[in-house]
């Protein structure tokens, strides 16, 4: 469930795009994850493993006993 995420990075490979798209990635964001705002980073790379891939998340979930 989204509620035991504690942290995630973000990874994208173009600031400009991310931040052009930040509504988007929102509406998205909210669809899948809702109204739980973990600890959060975003940074850009030069570049991730698969070559199309624009974005790689890193979560880190807690899940209770």
């Amino acid at each position: 469930e989204p509620r035991h995420i504690t942290s995630m990075t973000w990874y994208f490979t173009d600031k400009a795009e991310y931040v052009g798209n930040l509504k988007g990635i929102g509406e998205a964001y909210r669809a899948l994850i809702g109204r739980h705002f973990p600890a959060m980073a975003a940074m850009q790379v030069v570049a991730l493993v698969e070559d199309r891939a624009k974005v790689e998340i890193q979560a880190t979930a807690v899940i209770p006993d």
